[in-house]
């Protein structure tokens, strides 16, 4: 198993937990961590023991983005092209987590703004404390609300007006605020928030894991189809799964009344 030196990796049970561990920081991302977190979901397409994948932060934080001194203040020195190569490196975050045809459950513990509010937007589910703050500020700070693909997920996620409101404006979207919209799945206390998100990582688990990382692959891949092209790569996806042992699995355990044993195949 790769060892990561800038967070906490663990796999158990089907499960990888990414905790992100800089608390005294609000979990700041570091050019080091940024390129660990990277190369982390890029080498989870590998692994044949994870299923599901549970990202969260350690201490009162989530993820309060790029550190101002190690990130931000540092690449005010450096040449355009140094600075495009960190740009995109963090775009290259946000496609693996994308990519990665395992579900991804992210548990806001606390505030997720800047970079930390992206790598949310990027999982499948959010469960998030009913006192944090999600932030896309990167208008506050001078730069564009157009960041690691926030422009074309949030809407995706929210729909274009709403979106639009909270790229441009850059302000604190509160947890009840978050939920309402439909940008995170549930709002519990702080101290639940870890037992929410894996009761979804639970029934995850649970579900037949080959159809479920079907759905995740077809959801990117319909993104940018024509109807039509959505429709038959439907078909021939759902062809697939048709002739796949979870589904004839489910079949049988119907018939006989006993529940069924999927195995992700």
């Amino acid at each position: 198993m790769k060892n990561y030196e800038t967070f906490r990796f663990e796999v158990d049970g089907g499960v990888a937990t990414i905790t992100l561990d800089r608390p005294e920081r609000l979990n700041a991302l570091t050019f080091a961590v940024y390129r660990e977190l990277t190369d982390c979901f890029y080498d989870l397409r590998q692994r044949a023991d994870v299923d599901c994948v549970l990202i969260t932060g350690s201490g009162r934080g989530f993820c309060s983005g790029g550190d101002v001194e190690d990130i931000i203040g540092d690449l005010v020195d450096r040449e355009m092209k140094e600075v495009l190569d960190f740009t995109r490196m963090t775009g290259e975050l946000i496609a693996n987590m994308r990519e990665l045809d395992r579900p991804i459950v992210a548990a806001l513990n606390g505030v997720a703004a800047g970079a930390g509010a992206v790598i949310a937007l990027a999982a499948d589910f959010r469960v998030m404390a009913d006192d944090a703050k999600i932030a896309f500020l990167f208008v506050k700070v001078g730069l564009t609300g157009a960041d690691m693909g926030a422009a074309f997920l949030l809407p995706r996620v929210l729909g274009q007006a709403r979106a639009t409101e909270i790229l441009m404006l850059g302000e604190p979207v509160p947890a009840a605020r978050a939920l309402e919209i439909g940008l995170v799945n549930a709002v519990v206390p702080r101290d639940q928030v870890m037992a929410r998100a894996r009761d979804y990582v639970d029934r995850l688990l649970a579900g037949p894991r080959y159809a479920i990382r079907m759905t995740k692959r077809m959801i990117n891949s319909e993104w940018t189809m024509e109807l039509d092209a959505a429709i038959e790569a439907e078909a021939q996806a759902q062809a697939l799964m048709l002739m796949g042992y979870d589904h004839r699995e489910f079949l049988a355990a119907y018939r006989a009344k006993r529940p069924a044993k999927f195995e992700g195949r």
